[in-house]
């Protein structure tokens, strides 16, 4: 498995020398020091004067809170232009509201829709938090999930923590989100549209642009990597002189691993609730399934994305990056599966 991995990603890095155009570009070590920037309505993410992110906590458009405007720290944007551009975005872009940029959301939490944005996720407060290091910054928030049969009644509150962690090949945004049932029991869902999802930009995907999808296990695309459990799963694709991507990580402490949801228009999503939507979607005889939360409990999930910028001649070493997840959420290398 791990020569087949191996594999993958060289052939990824010949593929890139392939192609390769002769626009200059700068792969030096940018600076690292992270910071925030809080204005009304959004936090700008900055790594050195740079900003890479863009976290937005209140939006009249979209009724739950995401990141949008991701760009590796060269500046080379890595998700999907928000809102998406008629030109660079041009027949990629559906589902503006639905896949912003980088998100957590729930199609189906008590029969409430958060996904499709039928329903709305409240935002209560933001708050940094101290930092390890500088290149390490977290950043906690508040949000309450309410149910669109009583409006303003929260089904449950969220309390999540972003912590974003600058190294000199990549950075990470490590998403730590506990979901408290608050009057009545809380059940979650059996369906594609749950969990963290990422949209990447159009030329960093299989069907628009020069992309590949990734998996830990060696599979490749939509065929080899969709309704697949893995430890994690990367979109790649080649820009100027350089392979660029981002990499999303379910945290191996979940209640359950994760399928991921991935298309080859660019949408990658790490997803533990669609037992049957990810198995059996066609099996009438196999009930959905349901991740219950009794009153008063908590359900944590976390998920990591690390977002890298490599020249074409060096691998991104993606297994490298997962390790290095996996110290930033105080695990060793030795808890992989």
């Amino acid at each position: 498995m791990l020569s087949l991995l191996r594999r993958t990603e060289r052939g990824l890095i010949l593929a890139a020398c392939a192609g390769l155009l002769l626009c200059a570009r700068s792969f030096a070590a940018p600076p690292m020091d992270v910071s925030f920037v809080k204005q009304t309505d959004h936090l700008d993410i900055r790594i050195g004067d740079r900003v890479v992110a863009t976290y937005v906590f209140a939006d009249p458009e979209i009724p739950r809170p995401y990141f949008c405007n991701v760009m590796t720290m060269n500046g080379t944007r890595v998700t999907r232009n928000h809102p998406p551009d008629p030109v660079a975005n041009k027949d990629n872009d559906d589902h503006a509201g639905y896949h912003p940029g980088l998100w957590l959301a729930f199609g189906d939490i008590n029969g409430n829709d958060f996904w499709r944005n039928k329903a709305r996720v409240r935002h209560v407060s933001i708050q940094e938090l101290p930092g390890d290091s500088p290149n390490t910054r977290r950043f906690s928030v508040v949000n309450r999930y309410e149910s669109t049969e009583t409006p303003g009644a929260a089904i449950c509150e969220e309390t999540c923590v972003y912590s974003i962690r600058a190294e000199e090949d990549a950075y990470f945004i490590v998403c730590e989100s506990e979901l408290r049932a608050l009057d009545t029991d809380v059940a979650f869902g059996d369906q594609e549209e749950m969990g963290f999802g990422l949209r990447l930009n159009t030329p960093l995907t299989v069907k628009f642009g020069t992309g590949t999808i990734v998996n830990s296990a060696g599979g490749a695309n939509e065929k080899g990597t969709w309704g697949k459990t893995a430890e994690w799963c990367a979109g790649i694709g080649r820009v100027d002189n350089g392979q660029v991507g981002a990499m999303l990580m379910p945290d191996p402490r979940n209640f359950r691993p994760s399928w991921f949801h991935s298309r080859d228009y660019g949408l990658i999503v790490a997803n533990p609730f669609a037992k049957k939507a990810m198995t059996a979607p066609d099996d009438d005889q196999t009930p959905p399934d349901s991740t219950r939360v009794a009153t008063g409990k908590t359900l944590r999930i976390g998920f990591g994305v690390c977002i890298f910028e490599h020249p074409a001649s060096s691998s991104p070493g993606l297994t490298g990056f997962y390790d290095t997840y996996l110290e930033s959420i105080g695990m060793g290398a030795d808890s992989r599966n």
